[in-house]
């Protein structure tokens, strides 16, 4: 298996238990996670040596963010220690026409105000396969910005294929200042993932298709996958396809270009979501794995999708599902009976 390598920020997770909102609640459930730890989490479990790199305090909080990770096989080795706090965030979970709800609380964590030197990314990239950031890493802070950058020059130097996830979130910039900070990362990538809202504000290319009603027809896809092909070189444009019914109802499929053809997954149809955050990155953790070990896009695509799909059925930030019970699911076997 292959050596994966993620750089961001993990986050003290407190959420809301039993479908409660913030003000109902007297007790919050507490958890670990964010976008790469996600991603470096499906890659462990799918056999990779998973390394997932960011800065966390030198104190009992930031240990259990490194213990969240460990006890799920990723290589916590190359984390630093120091800073002030561990970025929180706190989730109320939505149903039916109730959004889920997030709440911010990051600024000044250790990662955001880490410095180059607090990391080796070339003993970090060295025999290194894979590396993989979001767009919510450079916009944590400027800091972060450009410790992103000396990352991937460092994954360019030692031949390391590096993906992206657009993930554009409007709490932590805006985006004009994210089209200033992405679009010059996006030389070094080879493996773009975003959903058509990432890839209109990071980038500025908007797809022919109306989401918001659920209208999620691929061909609408097409143009806009070409056009960022063409303009950033990208090896692989990739591009979930969600339609929203409510919180805890959604159609998922995704779609895929080599530069050379299409391919459109299967769809799925999740009803009821139990977690849905983490469900990008789920989605990214079975990308990577996908082009790392199948025979062609079709098939990762589809390892990727029925990955994430799973992801909707666990609480928590991670998916905690084998290679073998995603594969059972591409495979087509979604009836979710008893296995005995």
């Amino acid at each position: 298996m292959a050596k994966v390598v993620t750089l961001g920020e993990i986050m003290l997770r407190l959420s809301s238990p039993n479908g409660k909102r913030f003000v109902q609640s007297d007790v919050l459930d507490v958890i670990y996670g964010g976008g790469e730890a996600n991603v470096a989490i499906s890659a462990a479990n799918y056999g990779h040596e998973a390394i997932f790199v960011t800065k966390v305090p030198k104190h009992e909080i930031g240990q259990c963010a490194v213990n969240a990770l460990r006890r799920y096989g990723v290589n916590t080795n190359y984390i630093a220690r120091g800073g002030d706090r561990l970025g929180i965030y706190f989730l109320e979970t939505g149903a039916s026409m109730r959004p889920s709800k997030v709440i911010y609380d990051r600024a000044h964590s250790s990662i955001a105000e880490a410095d180059p030197s607090d990391f080796d990314f070339d003993a970090i990239m060295e025999g290194a396969q894979w590396f993989h950031w979001s767009g919510i890493t450079p916009a944590i802070s400027d800091k972060s910005a450009e410790l992103t950058r000396i990352a991937c020059e460092a994954a360019k130097r030692h031949g390391v294929t590096v993906s992206v996830d657009l993930n554009f979130r409007k709490k932590l910039w805006t985006k004009e200042k994210a089209q200033s900070i992405m679009k010059p990362l996006m030389k070094y990538v080879d493996v773009c993932i975003g959903n058509e809202e990432d890839a209109e504000l990071c980038l500025g290319f908007k797809p022919d298709a109306d989401v918001q009603s659920g209208k999620t027809d691929a061909e609408g896809y097409k143009g806009i996958f070409k056009a960022m092909a063409k303009e950033f070189g990208f090896k692989y444009v990739i591009s979930t396809l969600r339609e929203s019914f409510s919180a805890t109802h959604n159609g998922w499929k995704a779609m895929i270009y080599n530069g050379e053809e299409f391919y459109e997954s299967k769809r799925y149809d999740i009803n009821p979501i139990i977690d849905r955050v983490g469900g990008g990155d789920s989605f990214a953790g079975g990308i990577i794995h996908g082009l790392l070990t199948k025979p062609n896009q079709g098939a990762a695509l589809e390892f990727a999708v029925a990955a994430s799909a799973l992801k909707h059925t666990i609480f928590g930030d991670f998916n905690l599902v084998s290679a073998d019970e995603v594969e059972t699911l591409a495979g087509g076997d979604a009836s979710g009976r008893v296995q005995r």
